[in-house]
């Protein structure tokens, strides 16, 4: 699978992650089978968080094993500093290692949060000690409701190595400032910072009973897929995408990331088009 350089990490990261949040919520032989799936394709990269269920279990016995070959990246909800300091030390024990990669201010919400983690005694004060103690080795930030948070807080510190938002099609349907990705990714490239996209395969959110374990309704359709997955890949500054909250789409996914080709400016505008026509609906503003 292509890799691309995430940012100032320096690593060599897929082009596709592999989200946690899918494995939280099935047993172990199942979880086994999605992380023998994504390493069969060459995953090099893991995104998990405490609130993902079970993940950081599931995850536990590949780590101990395959430690070495993953760029693991790893969330908090925290905002203090003894709260982080204290989740930073469990996750690190429920994923059996004694170092993530990158550890990231999960969903952050508001500007009175931001400021919270960025306050003395807030949480960005026990991440800068445990990279300098090497329990870390990058610090990053992640935003799903309003990406103006992300130019906020990349104004506000240089401590941040990458971000994490949505990057999809149905945003640029009905464009709207939450939604305008493409300031953030420019405002990334000038900085040398590195992006995981999430939702690129979000048709909007559920109109009918869910039938997957996504919060938005997902595409489900391989040609709708591979259009989705290099629609987001192909955005200037993306480093990498993160796959959905269900297993069961991992294979789609996959599949798409193999045959990926970049998409021209004139091509992503037909798939905005059609996005419009099928009523695709941003998933921000509510």
């Amino acid at each position: 699978m292509e890799t691309r350089i995430f940012g100032k990490t320096g690593a060599k990261i897929t082009i596709i992650t592999m989200g946690g949040c899918g494995l939280g919520y099935v047993d172990q032989n199942e979880a086994d089978k999605a992380i023998q799936l994504a390493l069969d394709h060459g995953i090099n990269m893991i995104d998990v968080a405490p609130t993902y269920g079970n993940a950081e279990i599931r995850l536990n016995p590949w780590i101990q094993k395959y430690r070495n070959k993953f760029f693991l990246a790893v969330k908090t909800l925290k905002r203090t500093k003894r709260g982080a300091w204290r989740q930073l030390n469990r996750s690190l024990e429920k994923l059996g290692t004694t170092y993530f990669d990158l550890y990231q201010f999960h969903a952050v919400s508001s500007v009175d949060e931001l400021n919270q983690i960025l306050d003395p005694n807030g949480a960005m004060e026990a991440f800068k000690e445990a990279k300098e103690k090497g329990l870390i080795k990058h610090i990053g930030i992640t935003v799903h409701n309003d990406v103006r948070l992300l130019q906020k807080a990349l104004e506000m510190s240089d401590e941040f190595d990458t971000v994490l938002l949505p990057v999809y099609v149905a945003a640029l349907v009905k464009p709207s400032p939450e939604n305008d990705y493409k300031r953030i990714l420019q405002i990334t490239q000038e900085k040398n910072i590195g992006v995981t996209a999430i939702k690129a395969i979000s048709r909007g959110r559920w109109m009918k009973e869910p039938i997957y374990k996504t919060w938005y309704e997902p595409f489900d359709d391989q040609k709708l897929i591979e259009q989705a997955v290099w629609f987001t890949l192909s955005q200037e500054g993306v480093t990498t995408y993160s796959l959905p909250c269900d297993v069961r789409l991992w294979d789609l996914v996959l599949n798409a990331a193999k045959n990926y080709r970049k998409l021209n400016e004139d091509q992503q505008n037909k798939i905005i088009d059609m996005g419009r026509k099928c009523e695709f609906r941003p998933l921000f503003p509510e």
